[in-house]
Protein backbone atom coordinates (compact mmCIF):
# COMPACT_ATOMS: atom_id res chain seq x y z
CA UNK A 1 0.00 0.00 0.00
CA UNK A 2 1.38 3.68 -0.70
CA UNK A 3 -0.07 7.15 0.21
CA UNK A 4 1.95 9.48 -0.54
CA UNK A 5 3.14 12.48 1.60
CA UNK A 6 1.37 14.42 -0.89
CA UNK A 7 -1.47 12.70 -0.53
CA UNK A 8 -2.09 13.30 3.17
CA UNK A 9 -0.27 16.79 3.27
CA UNK A 10 -2.42 18.87 0.37
CA UNK A 11 -2.29 22.51 0.23
CA UNK A 12 -5.90 23.94 -0.14
CA UNK A 13 -8.52 26.49 1.53
CA UNK A 14 -10.57 26.23 5.00
CA UNK A 15 -12.64 25.58 6.53
CA UNK A 16 -12.68 21.61 5.80
CA UNK A 17 -10.78 18.95 4.09
CA UNK A 18 -13.57 17.17 3.48
CA UNK A 19 -16.59 19.07 3.34
CA UNK A 20 -15.04 22.41 1.35
CA UNK A 21 -11.86 20.50 -0.29
CA UNK A 22 -13.40 17.56 -1.10
CA UNK A 23 -17.17 18.69 -2.88
CA UNK A 24 -14.99 21.69 -4.51
CA UNK A 25 -12.70 18.64 -6.47
CA UNK A 26 -15.90 16.29 -7.01
CA UNK A 27 -17.34 19.58 -8.21
CA UNK A 28 -14.31 20.50 -10.97
CA UNK A 29 -13.81 16.78 -11.40
CA UNK A 30 -17.92 16.70 -12.89
CA UNK A 31 -17.05 19.36 -15.34
CA UNK A 32 -14.04 17.39 -16.68
CA UNK A 33 -16.24 13.85 -16.99
CA UNK A 34 -18.91 16.30 -18.81
CA UNK A 35 -16.47 17.61 -21.21
CA UNK A 36 -14.84 13.96 -21.71
CA UNK A 37 -16.04 11.44 -24.26
CA UNK A 38 -16.17 8.28 -22.07
CA UNK A 39 -19.70 8.50 -21.33
CA UNK A 40 -22.67 7.77 -23.92
CA UNK A 41 -24.55 10.76 -25.01
CA UNK A 42 -27.66 11.32 -27.80
CA UNK A 43 -26.79 12.33 -30.93
CA UNK A 44 -26.12 16.05 -31.11
CA UNK A 45 -27.08 16.49 -27.15
CA UNK A 46 -25.59 19.03 -25.82
CA UNK A 47 -25.39 20.04 -21.69
CA UNK A 48 -27.50 23.13 -21.53
CA UNK A 49 -27.38 22.99 -17.30
CA UNK A 50 -25.79 22.08 -14.13
CA UNK A 51 -27.08 20.43 -10.63
CA UNK A 52 -25.76 19.18 -7.79
CA UNK A 53 -27.44 17.93 -4.58
CA UNK A 54 -25.28 17.31 -1.31
CA UNK A 55 -26.18 14.30 1.42
CA UNK A 56 -25.55 12.85 5.07
CA UNK A 57 -23.26 14.91 6.81
CA UNK A 58 -22.81 17.54 3.80
CA UNK A 59 -26.23 18.01 3.95
CA UNK A 60 -26.42 18.50 7.81
CA UNK A 61 -23.15 20.64 8.26
CA UNK A 62 -22.99 22.08 4.63
CA UNK A 63 -23.89 25.75 5.17
CA UNK A 64 -21.45 26.07 8.12
CA UNK A 65 -18.46 24.09 5.95
CA UNK A 66 -19.43 26.30 2.95
CA UNK A 67 -19.59 22.74 1.16
CA UNK A 68 -22.44 24.63 -0.83
CA UNK A 69 -19.55 27.48 -1.31
CA UNK A 70 -17.30 24.68 -2.38
CA UNK A 71 -19.68 22.83 -5.43
CA UNK A 72 -20.43 26.66 -6.59
CA UNK A 73 -16.42 27.59 -7.08
CA UNK A 74 -15.35 24.03 -8.38
CA UNK A 75 -18.23 24.33 -11.02
CA UNK A 76 -16.86 27.61 -11.90
CA UNK A 77 -13.50 25.67 -12.78
CA UNK A 78 -11.40 26.46 -9.34
CA UNK A 79 -9.70 23.83 -7.11
CA UNK A 80 -8.63 23.96 -3.85
CA UNK A 81 -5.01 24.38 -4.51
CA UNK A 82 -5.06 27.27 -6.85
CA UNK A 83 -8.24 29.13 -5.74
CA UNK A 84 -7.44 32.55 -4.33
CA UNK A 85 -9.67 33.00 -1.04
CA UNK A 86 -9.53 36.55 -1.35
CA UNK A 87 -11.52 36.39 -4.88
CA UNK A 88 -13.65 33.28 -3.82
CA UNK A 89 -16.76 35.26 -2.49
CA UNK A 90 -16.70 37.32 -5.71
CA UNK A 91 -16.83 34.73 -7.79
CA UNK A 92 -19.39 33.04 -5.96
CA UNK A 93 -21.83 35.77 -5.83
CA UNK A 94 -21.54 36.72 -9.47
CA UNK A 95 -22.71 33.13 -10.51
CA UNK A 96 -24.95 33.53 -8.16
CA UNK A 97 -26.46 36.98 -9.57
CA UNK A 98 -25.83 35.68 -13.37
CA UNK A 99 -27.28 32.05 -12.83
CA UNK A 100 -24.73 30.85 -15.26
CA UNK A 101 -21.41 28.92 -15.09
CA UNK A 102 -18.95 29.32 -17.49
CA UNK A 103 -15.81 27.73 -16.58
CA UNK A 104 -12.63 27.36 -18.22
CA UNK A 105 -12.52 25.39 -21.94
CA UNK A 106 -16.08 24.74 -21.41
CA UNK A 107 -19.87 26.53 -23.02
CA UNK A 108 -21.98 28.82 -20.62
CA UNK A 109 -24.01 26.57 -18.83
CA UNK A 110 -27.44 27.48 -16.44
CA UNK A 111 -27.09 27.12 -12.76
CA UNK A 112 -28.98 28.72 -10.52
CA UNK A 113 -27.18 28.29 -6.68
CA UNK A 114 -30.48 28.87 -4.93
CA UNK A 115 -32.17 25.84 -7.30
CA UNK A 116 -29.84 23.70 -8.75
CA UNK A 117 -27.71 23.14 -5.42
CA UNK A 118 -29.79 20.96 -3.03
CA UNK A 119 -28.92 19.89 0.79
CA UNK A 120 -30.72 16.83 0.29
CA UNK A 121 -30.53 15.65 4.60
CA UNK A 122 -33.30 13.43 3.78
CA UNK A 123 -31.68 10.77 1.17
CA UNK A 124 -28.25 9.57 2.25
CA UNK A 125 -26.05 7.88 -0.24
CA UNK A 126 -25.32 4.46 0.76
CA UNK A 127 -21.09 4.54 0.03
CA UNK A 128 -20.10 7.07 2.80
CA UNK A 129 -21.52 9.94 4.99
CA UNK A 130 -20.63 12.47 2.79
CA UNK A 131 -22.38 11.62 -0.31
CA UNK A 132 -23.14 14.10 -3.55
CA UNK A 133 -24.67 13.48 -6.56
CA UNK A 134 -23.86 16.08 -9.74
CA UNK A 135 -26.26 16.14 -13.23
CA UNK A 136 -26.17 17.21 -16.68
CA UNK A 137 -29.22 18.30 -18.69
CA UNK A 138 -29.74 19.63 -22.31
CA UNK A 139 -31.85 22.37 -23.12
CA UNK A 140 -35.26 20.56 -22.69
CA UNK A 141 -34.26 19.24 -18.87
CA UNK A 142 -33.42 15.95 -20.45
CA UNK A 143 -31.29 14.11 -17.87
CA UNK A 144 -27.79 13.45 -20.01
CA UNK A 145 -25.15 12.29 -17.01
CA UNK A 146 -25.48 11.65 -13.53
CA UNK A 147 -21.92 10.68 -11.49
CA UNK A 148 -22.13 10.35 -7.32
CA UNK A 149 -19.12 10.97 -5.54
CA UNK A 150 -17.65 10.59 -2.08
CA UNK A 151 -15.61 12.75 0.36
CA UNK A 152 -13.60 10.32 2.41
CA UNK A 153 -11.39 12.56 4.11
CA UNK A 154 -8.03 14.54 4.06
CA UNK A 155 -9.89 16.06 0.75
CA UNK A 156 -9.53 12.29 -0.95
CA UNK A 157 -12.90 11.89 -3.43
CA UNK A 158 -13.98 8.95 -5.30
CA UNK A 159 -16.61 8.01 -7.49
CA UNK A 160 -18.63 5.44 -6.59
CA UNK A 161 -17.49 2.63 -8.52
CA UNK A 162 -14.29 3.82 -7.12
CA UNK A 163 -14.98 3.30 -3.54
CA UNK A 164 -17.27 -0.17 -4.29
CA UNK A 165 -13.73 -1.05 -5.94
CA UNK A 166 -11.20 0.23 -2.97
CA UNK A 167 -14.27 -1.64 0.00
CA UNK A 168 -13.73 -4.87 -1.91
CA UNK A 169 -9.82 -4.59 -1.46
CA UNK A 170 -10.85 -4.18 1.69
CA UNK A 171 -9.11 -0.56 2.28
CA UNK A 172 -11.03 3.09 1.55
CA UNK A 173 -7.65 4.28 -0.10
CA UNK A 174 -5.81 4.16 -3.36
CA UNK A 175 -3.76 0.78 -3.46
CA UNK A 176 -1.31 3.51 -4.83
CA UNK A 177 1.91 1.47 -7.18
CA UNK A 178 4.63 -0.92 -5.36
CA UNK A 179 7.09 0.00 -3.20
CA UNK A 180 10.06 -0.98 -1.56
CA UNK A 181 8.70 -1.10 1.68
CA UNK A 182 5.21 -1.43 1.20
CA UNK A 183 4.02 -1.65 4.92
CA UNK A 184 0.08 -1.27 5.71
CA UNK A 185 0.48 -1.49 8.85
CA UNK A 186 2.41 -0.45 12.18
CA UNK A 187 3.93 -4.53 12.44
CA UNK A 188 5.15 -4.46 9.17
CA UNK A 189 6.59 -1.32 9.17
CA UNK A 190 8.61 -1.92 12.51
CA UNK A 191 9.54 -5.32 10.69
CA UNK A 192 10.69 -3.43 7.55
CA UNK A 193 12.74 -0.95 9.46
CA UNK A 194 14.47 -3.71 12.11
CA UNK A 195 15.56 -5.41 8.25
CA UNK A 196 16.73 -3.06 6.73
CA UNK A 197 18.18 -0.93 9.25
CA UNK A 198 16.40 2.45 7.92
CA UNK A 199 14.50 4.86 9.79
CA UNK A 200 10.85 5.41 9.28
CA UNK A 201 11.46 8.76 7.50
CA UNK A 202 14.20 6.88 5.33
CA UNK A 203 11.53 3.74 4.13
CA UNK A 204 9.19 6.61 3.56
CA UNK A 205 11.78 8.83 1.52
CA UNK A 206 12.60 5.41 -0.57
CA UNK A 207 9.02 4.89 -1.41
CA UNK A 208 8.53 8.41 -2.49
CA UNK A 209 11.32 8.63 -4.32
CA UNK A 210 10.28 5.62 -6.65
CA UNK A 211 7.18 8.53 -7.98
CA UNK A 212 10.02 10.95 -8.07
CA UNK A 213 13.18 12.73 -7.88
CA UNK A 214 14.88 13.34 -4.40
CA UNK A 215 14.90 16.74 -5.58
CA UNK A 216 11.76 17.26 -6.67
CA UNK A 217 10.59 15.59 -3.13
CA UNK A 218 12.49 18.20 -0.75
CA UNK A 219 11.11 20.87 -2.99
CA UNK A 220 7.53 19.66 -2.42
CA UNK A 221 8.20 19.02 1.88
CA UNK A 222 9.67 22.81 2.06
CA UNK A 223 6.66 23.71 -0.11
CA UNK A 224 4.33 22.00 2.53
CA UNK A 225 6.32 23.31 5.51
CA UNK A 226 6.26 27.14 4.28
CA UNK A 227 2.23 26.92 3.37
CA UNK A 228 2.27 25.31 7.05
CA UNK A 229 4.54 28.21 8.72
CA UNK A 230 2.50 31.18 6.41
CA UNK A 231 -0.43 30.08 7.23
CA UNK A 232 0.64 29.92 11.09
CA UNK A 233 2.09 33.90 10.60
CA UNK A 234 -1.03 35.18 9.37
CA UNK A 235 -3.07 33.29 11.98
CA UNK A 236 -0.73 35.42 14.60
CA UNK A 237 -1.39 39.12 12.53
CA UNK A 238 -5.21 38.79 12.51
CA UNK A 239 -8.06 39.54 14.58
CA UNK A 240 -11.48 40.12 14.59
CA UNK A 241 -14.46 37.78 14.45
CA UNK A 242 -14.62 34.95 12.76
CA UNK A 243 -17.43 34.19 10.09
CA UNK A 244 -20.49 31.81 10.28
CA UNK A 245 -22.91 33.06 12.78
CA UNK A 246 -21.39 32.31 15.84
CA UNK A 247 -19.48 35.66 17.31
CA UNK A 248 -16.63 33.57 17.86
CA UNK A 249 -13.19 35.96 18.46
CA UNK A 250 -10.10 35.20 17.39
CA UNK A 251 -7.36 35.17 19.88
CA UNK A 252 -4.44 33.67 18.85
CA UNK A 253 -2.66 37.57 18.34
CA UNK A 254 -3.86 38.62 21.53
CA UNK A 255 -2.62 35.21 23.41
CA UNK A 256 0.67 35.43 21.05
CA UNK A 257 1.03 39.26 21.74
CA UNK A 258 1.13 38.17 25.85
CA UNK A 259 3.44 35.86 25.39
CA UNK A 260 5.63 37.94 23.75
CA UNK A 261 5.61 40.36 26.42
CA UNK A 262 5.97 37.99 29.08
CA UNK A 263 9.54 37.14 26.97
CA UNK A 264 10.65 40.07 27.05
CA UNK A 265 10.14 41.04 30.54
CA UNK A 266 11.83 37.43 31.58
CA UNK A 267 9.22 36.44 34.02
CA UNK A 268 9.29 31.97 34.73
CA UNK A 269 6.68 30.65 32.89
CA UNK A 270 6.55 27.33 33.84
CA UNK A 271 3.62 26.37 31.14
CA UNK A 272 5.78 28.38 28.27
CA UNK A 273 5.82 25.36 25.40
CA UNK A 274 2.33 24.73 25.98
CA UNK A 275 1.63 27.85 25.43
CA UNK A 276 2.91 28.40 22.75
CA UNK A 277 2.15 24.87 21.13
CA UNK A 278 -1.55 26.36 21.79
CA UNK A 279 -1.35 29.54 20.07
CA UNK A 280 0.37 27.78 17.13
CA UNK A 281 -2.20 25.32 16.48
CA UNK A 282 -4.83 27.82 17.30
CA UNK A 283 -3.60 30.25 14.67
CA UNK A 284 -3.67 27.67 12.18
CA UNK A 285 -7.27 26.65 12.90
CA UNK A 286 -8.51 30.39 13.63
CA UNK A 287 -7.24 30.85 9.56
CA UNK A 288 -9.14 27.18 8.14
CA UNK A 289 -12.37 28.63 10.21
CA UNK A 290 -11.94 31.78 8.59
CA UNK A 291 -11.54 30.27 5.25
CA UNK A 292 -7.96 30.75 4.62
CA UNK A 293 -5.17 28.43 2.66
CA UNK A 294 -4.24 25.70 4.86
CA UNK A 295 -2.61 22.36 4.75
CA UNK A 296 -4.52 19.42 5.79
CA UNK A 297 -2.65 17.72 7.86
CA UNK A 298 -4.55 14.80 7.71
CA UNK A 299 -7.49 17.36 7.49
CA UNK A 300 -8.39 20.99 7.69
CA UNK A 301 -10.32 20.47 10.99
CA UNK A 302 -7.18 18.68 12.53
CA UNK A 303 -4.59 21.31 10.70
CA UNK A 304 -3.29 22.78 13.26
CA UNK A 305 -2.03 20.20 15.69
CA UNK A 306 1.19 19.07 13.14
CA UNK A 307 2.09 22.77 12.31
CA UNK A 308 2.17 24.03 16.03
CA UNK A 309 3.96 20.59 17.12
CA UNK A 310 6.93 21.04 13.82
CA UNK A 311 7.22 25.01 14.96
CA UNK A 312 7.66 24.03 18.33
CA UNK A 313 10.26 21.91 17.36
CA UNK A 314 11.56 24.66 15.81
CA UNK A 315 11.09 26.97 18.42
CA UNK A 316 12.54 25.06 21.28
CA UNK A 317 15.37 23.11 20.19
CA UNK A 318 18.66 24.60 19.13
CA UNK A 319 19.36 21.24 16.55
CA UNK A 320 16.21 21.63 14.71
CA UNK A 321 17.30 22.43 10.85
CA UNK A 322 15.62 21.68 7.34
CA UNK A 323 16.69 18.01 7.02
CA UNK A 324 14.99 17.51 10.37
CA UNK A 325 11.38 19.02 9.07
CA UNK A 326 11.71 17.03 6.06
CA UNK A 327 12.29 13.72 7.85
CA UNK A 328 9.18 14.89 10.80
CA UNK A 329 6.89 15.38 7.89
CA UNK A 330 8.10 12.13 5.70
CA UNK A 331 7.67 9.73 9.34
CA UNK A 332 4.33 11.82 10.13
CA UNK A 333 3.06 10.83 7.01
CA UNK A 334 4.21 7.31 7.00
CA UNK A 335 1.98 6.69 10.57
CA UNK A 336 -0.88 9.04 8.76
CA UNK A 337 -1.15 6.49 5.77
CA UNK A 338 -0.68 3.55 8.71
CA UNK A 339 -3.96 4.84 10.10
CA UNK A 340 -6.17 6.32 6.82
CA UNK A 341 -5.19 2.63 5.55
CA UNK A 342 -6.64 0.61 8.55
CA UNK A 343 -9.48 3.14 10.01
CA UNK A 344 -10.04 6.29 8.57
CA UNK A 345 -9.27 10.19 9.03
CA UNK A 346 -13.11 11.27 8.51
CA UNK A 347 -14.96 12.71 11.29
CA UNK A 348 -18.11 11.84 9.44
CA UNK A 349 -17.00 8.32 10.17
CA UNK A 350 -15.55 8.17 12.91
CA UNK A 351 -15.36 11.22 14.52
CA UNK A 352 -13.06 13.74 15.80
CA UNK A 353 -10.43 10.46 16.88
CA UNK A 354 -10.39 10.32 13.31
CA UNK A 355 -9.28 13.94 12.62
CA UNK A 356 -7.73 15.43 15.84
CA UNK A 357 -6.39 11.91 17.17
CA UNK A 358 -4.48 11.20 13.95
CA UNK A 359 -3.17 14.73 13.73
CA UNK A 360 -1.50 14.23 16.96
CA UNK A 361 -0.34 10.96 16.63
CA UNK A 362 1.20 11.55 13.48
CA UNK A 363 2.64 14.55 14.85
CA UNK A 364 4.20 12.76 18.13
CA UNK A 365 5.88 10.07 15.65
CA UNK A 366 7.06 13.23 13.82
CA UNK A 367 8.54 15.24 16.90
CA UNK A 368 10.07 11.52 18.16
CA UNK A 369 11.98 10.97 15.19
CA UNK A 370 13.79 14.42 14.93
CA UNK A 371 14.61 14.06 19.06
CA UNK A 372 16.84 10.73 18.16
CA UNK A 373 13.74 8.25 18.92
CA UNK A 374 14.13 4.73 17.46
CA UNK A 375 11.34 3.35 14.87
CA UNK A 376 9.72 1.55 17.79
CA UNK A 377 9.72 4.67 20.29
CA UNK A 378 8.46 6.35 17.45
CA UNK A 379 5.72 3.68 17.04
CA UNK A 380 4.86 4.19 20.66
CA UNK A 381 4.75 7.57 20.52
CA UNK A 382 1.78 7.74 18.05
CA UNK A 383 -0.05 4.81 19.90
CA UNK A 384 0.00 7.24 22.80
CA UNK A 385 -1.02 9.97 20.88
CA UNK A 386 -3.98 7.99 19.87
CA UNK A 387 -5.10 6.15 22.31
CA UNK A 388 -5.53 9.01 24.70
CA UNK A 389 -7.80 10.68 21.80
CA UNK A 390 -10.11 7.49 21.02
CA UNK A 391 -13.53 7.84 21.79
CA UNK A 392 -13.54 11.71 20.48
CA UNK A 393 -16.71 12.86 19.04
CA UNK A 394 -17.23 15.70 16.12
CA UNK A 395 -19.73 17.71 17.41
CA UNK A 396 -18.99 21.32 15.59
CA UNK A 397 -21.41 23.99 16.88
CA UNK A 398 -23.42 25.38 14.53
CA UNK A 399 -21.89 23.15 11.46
CA UNK A 400 -18.67 25.40 12.06
CA UNK A 401 -15.48 24.32 12.36
CA UNK A 402 -14.49 26.87 15.19
CA UNK A 403 -16.14 25.02 18.68
CA UNK A 404 -14.49 22.82 19.87
CA UNK A 405 -12.33 22.59 16.94
CA UNK A 406 -9.44 25.09 17.35
CA UNK A 407 -8.95 24.29 21.16
CA UNK A 408 -8.79 20.84 20.38
CA UNK A 409 -5.86 21.46 18.19
CA UNK A 410 -4.21 22.83 20.48
CA UNK A 411 -4.87 19.68 22.91
CA UNK A 412 -3.94 17.63 20.10
CA UNK A 413 -0.62 19.22 20.32
CA UNK A 414 0.16 19.47 23.73
CA UNK A 415 -0.76 15.51 23.64
CA UNK A 416 1.30 14.95 20.95
CA UNK A 417 4.36 16.52 22.49
CA UNK A 418 4.00 14.62 26.54
CA UNK A 419 3.46 11.56 23.83
CA UNK A 420 7.00 11.56 22.21
CA UNK A 421 8.40 12.47 25.40
CA UNK A 422 7.02 9.51 27.00
CA UNK A 423 8.13 7.71 24.32
CA UNK A 424 11.62 8.92 24.11
CA UNK A 425 12.44 8.12 27.75
CA UNK A 426 11.23 4.38 27.22
CA UNK A 427 12.93 1.63 25.24
CA UNK A 428 10.05 1.33 22.36
CA UNK A 429 8.71 -1.72 24.46
CA UNK A 430 4.67 -0.91 25.42
CA UNK A 431 1.68 -2.99 26.18
CA UNK A 432 -0.47 -1.42 23.48
CA UNK A 433 0.54 -1.34 19.92
CA UNK A 434 0.00 1.09 17.63
CA UNK A 435 -2.49 -1.45 15.57
CA UNK A 436 -4.91 -2.28 18.36
CA UNK A 437 -5.11 1.66 18.94
CA UNK A 438 -6.09 1.94 14.82
CA UNK A 439 -8.43 -0.96 15.30
CA UNK A 440 -9.91 0.15 18.26
CA UNK A 441 -10.80 3.83 16.62
CA UNK A 442 -12.60 2.17 13.57
CA UNK A 443 -14.40 0.10 15.81
CA UNK A 444 -15.18 2.91 17.74
CA UNK A 445 -16.12 4.70 15.06
CA UNK A 446 -18.63 2.13 13.75
CA UNK A 447 -20.34 1.61 17.03
CA UNK A 448 -20.73 5.52 17.73
CA UNK A 449 -24.04 7.19 16.75
CA UNK A 450 -24.46 9.12 13.75
CA UNK A 451 -25.15 12.24 15.77
CA UNK A 452 -21.82 12.24 16.93
CA UNK A 453 -20.15 12.49 13.45
CA UNK A 454 -20.17 15.51 12.35
CA UNK A 455 -23.92 16.12 11.59
CA UNK A 456 -23.87 19.04 14.60
CA UNK A 457 -26.86 16.65 15.74
CA UNK A 458 -25.54 16.03 19.55
CA UNK A 459 -22.96 16.45 21.75
CA UNK A 460 -22.12 20.44 22.35
CA UNK A 461 -23.65 21.21 19.03
CA UNK A 462 -26.91 20.85 20.66
CA UNK A 463 -26.16 21.90 24.13
CA UNK A 464 -24.60 24.81 23.62
CA UNK A 465 -26.92 28.10 22.63
CA UNK A 466 -25.56 30.07 19.91
CA UNK A 467 -26.27 33.86 20.48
Amino acid sequence: MFLSVFDLFKIGIGPSSSHTMGPMTAARRFLDEVAGDDWPRPAGAKVDRIAASLHGSLAYTGIGHGSDRAVVLGLAGQTPQTVDPDQADSIVDRIAAEKRISPPGHPSYRFDPATDLVLDRKTPLSGHANGMAFSAYDADDRLLLKRIYYSIGGGFVVSEEELQRMKAKGSVTSEGKKVPYPFKNAVEMLSMAAKSGLSIADMKRVNEETQMSREELDAGLDGIWSAMKSCIERGLSQDGIMPGGLKVRRRARQLHDKLQEQWRQNRPNPLLANDWLSIYAMAVNEENAAGGRVVTAPTNGAAGTLPAVLRYWLHFHPEADQPSIRDFLLTAAAVGGVIKTNASISGAEVGCQGEVGSASAMAAAGLCAVMGGTPEQVENAAEIALEHHLGMTCDPVGGLVQVPCIERNALGAVKAVTAASLAIKGDGVHFVPLDAAIETMRQTGLDMNEKYKETSLGGLAVNIVEC
